[in-house]
């Protein structure tokens, strides 16, 4: 018997299904541009028992019998294949005790797997942004697990304070960009404390923004306005605010270098995944705006070893306010990316949801301001429910 693969031409099959019992009435193959016939059952009055035509596509090669005369008919040994609402194993052929014996466990396997899939992709349908989740998830699961972060824990929903971010940050400091710059944005995160501390202690301006951009936008802190000692205290929130000038949409200041957290990153690429709440593309898209940073001015990351994401973030998926990273630094090693991502060009209004618009004063009053100087109503985008915030839980 001459048999030969069909995986590559076959690419579509009927099923007829008996609803009540869920077997297989007649199974239909297209291949060549042709349907046949593969195996059918036949009721009492010799009438077709199938009432339901479902496509599927094949999970499995078709093999195809050459010397059957009747009907045409194809045989095979075995074919799976995914349906919405069931899963159906057809067994046919030769009844030889040669024949392989129907693997229960790997069929099983491929259906949960195949399942999971649908899954992910109903989900992805349902919400865009929801394969950053999965990413994000596993990393801060990770670092839990593992023990790979400092206080504030968990870890979920943050920036991770990652093990040796003093360390990565030393090496950021070491950066040529770090040190001829003379004005840097720092993220106002824990694992980025050492990079303002840094910053400040190296007689540069320090620009950071206020915490989730509550009250206001930006504050820059003024090296030479401090000592060693509130320098110390400048590096965190109640410094900021104690120290800090409070500035607005029409200072005139030029960044020379941005540093932003990560919750991952890929070192191939320079594609970034933050904490989800997008308020770092918002300052990046603000400070364009702003005519503060061009397209030139150096993103510098500092993460875990264990953050980074090889081939893991998909370039395609990213949105156009996603900000991707020139240079990574973890404490064993300092990344050049090369990254060809497009850095964006300022605030995209129509990716701006309601509710993130009604959490940032500053985007409401900018908002208005365009509108009022232009004459025209900017668009809004979608609406969106806001991910949860993180939850404070020390442990020893």
């Amino acid at each position: 018997m001459e048999k030969r693969a069909l995986s590559k031409e076959v690419d579509l099959v009927f099923f007829t299904v008996l609803p009540r019992h869920s077997c297989v009435a007649a199974v239909f193959v297209r291949y060549a541009q042709c349907w046949k016939l593969v195996t059918h059952s036949q009721d009492q009055n010799n009438v077709l028992c199938g009432v339901k035509m479902d496509a599927f596509r094949l999970s499995h090669p078709l093999m195809l019998s050459t010397n059957t005369p009747s009907l045409g008919t194809l045989r095979f040994r075995s074919l799976s294949a995914r349906n919405p609402r069931r899963w159906l194993k057809v067994e046919a052929g030769s009844s030889q005790k040669t024949s392989k014996a129907f693997d229960a466990a790997a069929f099983e396997a491929e259906r949960l797997a195949l399942d999971a899939e649908a899954r992910r992709a109903m989900a992805e349908a349902a919400d865009p942004k929801a394969w950053k989740w999965v990413i994000r998830k596993r990393i801060w699961d990770l670092m839990e697990a593992h023990n790979f972060a400092n206080n504030p824990r968990p870890v979920h929903h943050r920036i991770p304070n990652f093990v040796g971010a003093s360390v990565a940050a030393q090496k950021m400091r070491e950066l040529e960009v770090f040190q001829v710059a003379q004005c840097v944005k720092v993220n106002p995160d824990s694992p980025q404390k050492q990079v303002r501390f840094l910053t400040l202690s190296d007689g540069k301006k320090l620009l950071t923004p206020q915490p989730r951009l509550r009250t206001g936008f930006f504050s820059v802190l003024e090296s030479n306005l401090l000592t060693l000692d509130t320098i110390k205290e400048a590096c965190t929130s109640v410094g900021v605010a104690k120290h800090g000038r409070p500035i607005g949409l029409d200072e005139k200041i030029k960044v020379d270098l941005i540093v932003i957290g990560s919750v991952a990153v890929d070192p191939r690429t320079g594609a970034r995944l933050g904490k989800g709440e997008g308020f770092a593309e918002l300052e990046y898209g603000m400070l364009r705006y702003m005519g503060a940073i061009n397209d030139s001015t150096p993103v510098v990351t500092s993460v875990h070893d264990c953050q980074l994401v090889d081939d893991d973030i998909p370039v395609e998926k990213l949105l156009i306010h996603d900000v991707p990273v020139d240079i990574i630094c973890t404490p064993t090693q300092v990344i050049f990316t090369n990254t060809s991502i497009p850095k964006p060009q300022g605030i995209y209004w129509d990716k701006l949801s309601p509710e993130k618009l009604g959490q940032i004063r500053i985007l409401r009053e900018l908002k208005k301001r365009i509108e009022k100087e232009t004459g025209q109503k900017l668009p809004t985008g979608p609406s969106e429910k806001l991910p949860p915030t993180a939850q404070r839980s020390r442990r020893g």
